[in-house]
């Protein structure tokens, strides 16, 4: 299982799409608080090439990208293999995007 960390922010609504997101796809992930864990923005805008906005999401040591740029690998079918889980239907996908709501869950095996 890949290694996933998210730098958030309380009360950051993108923070909370973006953990959604992640949960929706089954994944373990790191939270980092960069309000209450001293340095933790520092790090994060060095990891991320300056940037300094949250959610800013890594997967094993690799940047992925913000809020906007992990819906947009979900909606181009890549961000499943880039956290080695196996891919929603397209349908699924659709629909989770229609209705931010709504989480869902691939199938276990």
């Amino acid at each position: 299982m890949a290694k996933i960390e998210i730098y958030t922010s309380p009360f950051c609504g993108f923070c909370a799409r973006a953990k959604s997101l992640l949960d929706g796809k089954g994944v373990a992930f790191e939270e980092i608080d960069t309000f209450m864990t001293g340095g933790a923005r520092q790090e994060m805008a060095e990891r991320s090439g300056g940037r300094t906005s949250v959610p800013q999401v890594f997967v094993d040591d690799e940047y992925i990208g913000d809020c906007e740029g992990i819906f947009a690998l979900d909606a181009a079918g890549e961000l499943d293999a880039k956290l080695g889980v196996a891919g929603c239907p397209a349908a699924s996908r659709q629909l989770f995007y229609k209705r931010k709501a709504v989480v869902l869950r691939p199938a276990m095996p």
